[in-house]
């Protein structure tokens, strides 16, 4: 066990081969089956990766000073889908339990295809591998075979088309952002977004889907375009002048108010802006809590200005220590937890307009447009993290898909009543408990009080211990103010999966704000 504790990578193989066999045990059929294929492939595919990353011989630049991640990023769509197949089927709704089989051949096909890739680039061939990647390909590709209908498979081949796309130009344009599975993730949840808008715009039907569903949508697929769609202009272009700084403003308007705007209407057949307001505004509760919200926005911005103020003082380099940067992550608890017990829909909604937002700032501050990104460049540089080598700075952003994914893919339509049953209950506070809890009392305690180390990290044992320890506190405390949860008796796996995903916390180099919480709810929603 020498070797296996020198390495961190392993133990964090192990982990997500954990969290998959739990998975595998509660359903038990032939799609886990498959994950767990896909997961012994990915676990050598993954040391594939690794080495091309070492000796620079992938075709793209990755985020240096990280493992590449293949295994956990690519169990995570899978075992989303067979999580969420399994819920709907309990409920008995059979177009989400098709949805989430469509989920999951669709996560198992793009991280085949990423493993087959490392595969093929790898000098000299790698025979065990590409044996194991085999295997697991004719045995998924087999099991797609008699269990998708023709149209689910053309949806996945669909989804697939449009994530090799995506990947090629992104990495193109973005360079040392994304470690490969980083970017499975992240292109892999975009182009499924994309398809399932693709469909549903060519077959509208009335009274079918949510408008918040839509709305979620067209937002994030309007902002990737604008994004894809600047990115190649300002190629040829100067990106700092006035002349191109107004181009984008006139660009940004003109898309959105003449295909974002007209594309909702189609969907949600009423005027998108008038049923916005209507939706903000429609109870007392909902009032107050956009109040307070905007009150804690205020405050993270007065953070900003007073660390920057304090900073040009002092006048040297001066980085945030961990301590400020954690102030944002207690800040983003106090947001999401109100919203979590008073208003789930009002919060998906107003995740949707942080998200845009963010990413809009993003692109202003990346392409220097003149009025404020010079300024935004100056401010941010501050709370740099050392997992933004490249030209973007995406940890916020990531924090923010972290706290609001599990709100976002909670299947309410599966839930009677509006939740899950036992500790199913606990999924749309995944994010709060993996991230706004968990890492941050971790890095806390850790950084001021720890001792022990785990062998080859730099996280220790203290941290982690309290992490899961705030954890349950936690769970305990929204128990006593949520009074649509109830767990019966479902204590000991509540424990095991915080554990679980702590203890990934621990020995992960990926982007755990993205990670943790999409564990923490698989794990909750098996």
């Amino acid at each position: 066990s020498g070797i296996m504790l020198k390495k961190p990578v392993l133990v964090e193989s192990l982990i997500v081969f954990v969290i998959v066999l739990f998975v595998h045990t509660v359903v038990w059929d032939r799609y886990s089956w498959c994950a767990v294929a896909l997961a012994i492939q990915a676990f050598y595919a993954q040391f594939k990766w690794d080495r091309l990353l070492q000796l620079g011989g992938a075709v793209f630049q990755f985020r240096t000073a990280a493992n590449s991640g293949l295994l956990p990023a690519s169990m995570v769509i899978p075992l989303l889908g067979i999580v969420m197949k399994e819920r709907c089927k309990a409920a008995g709704i059979v177009y989400f339990e098709r949805f989430g089989i469509v989920v999951a051949s669709t996560g198992m096909l793009v991280a085949l295809f990423l493993s087959v890739i490392a595969v093929g680039i790898t000098k000299p061939v790698p025979t065990n591998t590409c044996i194991l990647t085999g295997i697991a390909g004719s045995i998924i590709i087999y099991t797609m075979k008699h269990s998708l209908t023709v149209s689910e498979v053309i949806e996945v081949l669909e989804v697939l088309l449009i994530f090799v796309y995506l990947s090629m130009i992104l990495l193109y344009l973005l360079p040392r952002c994304f470690t490969p599975g980083e970017a499975l993730l992240v292109l892999g949840g975009i182009s499924f977004v994309l398809n399932q808008l693709i469909k549903r715009s060519l077959n509208v039907v009335e009274g079918r889907g949510d408008p918040i569903d839509f709305f979620l949508l067209v937002a994030v697929v309007g902002i990737v375009l604008l994004g894809l769609f600047f990115s190649v202009l300002f190629i040829f272009m100067d990106s700092g002048t006035w002349i191109s700084s107004m181009f984008f403003h006139m660009m940004t308007a003109v898309l959105g108010l003449g295909v974002i705007m007209p594309w909702l209407y189609r969907l949600i057949q009423r005027n998108p802006l008038f049923w916005l307001l209507q939706f903000l505004f429609q109870t007392q509760t909902r009032v107050y809590l956009l109040v307070y919200w905007t009150f804690l926005a205020a405050s993270a911005c007065g953070i900003v200005f007073y660390q920057n103020a304090k900073r040009s003082s002092e006048s040297k380099k001066h980085q945030a220590s961990t301590i400020t940067r954690k102030y944002f992550h207690f800040i983003v608890v106090a947001t999401y937890v109100p919203g979590l017990i008073y208003d789930h829909q009002l919060l998906y909604v107003a995740a949707v307009l942080c998200l845009a937002v963010f990413i809009f700032l993003e692109y202003i501050r990346y392409f220097r447009i003149k009025p404020f990104g010079q300024t935004l460049r100056h401010l941010l540089s501050l709370f740099l993290d050392e997992r933004d080598s490249g030209p973007l700075i995406l940890t916020h952003i990531y924090l923010l898909l972290g706290m609001s994914l599990p709100v976002w893919l909670f299947p309410r339509a599966c839930a009677p009543k509006g939740t899950l049953s036992g500790a199913g209950a606990l999924v749309p506070y995944s994010g709060v408990l993996a991230v706004g809890v968990g890492d941050t009392i971790a890095s806390v305690f850790g950084s001021t009080m720890g001792e022990i180390k785990w062998p080859g990290t730099k996280k220790t044992f203290e941290g982690t211990m309290t992490a899961i320890f705030a954890q349950i506190i936690a769970v305990a405390l929204i128990l006593i103010f949520d009074s649509n949860v109830n767990l019966n008796s479902s204590y000991a796996w509540i424990l095991a999966s915080v554990s679980l995903v702590s203890l990934l916390e621990a020995y992960t180099t990926q982007i755990d704000n993205l990670l943790l919480p999409l564990y923490l709810q698989i794990m909750f929603m098996a």
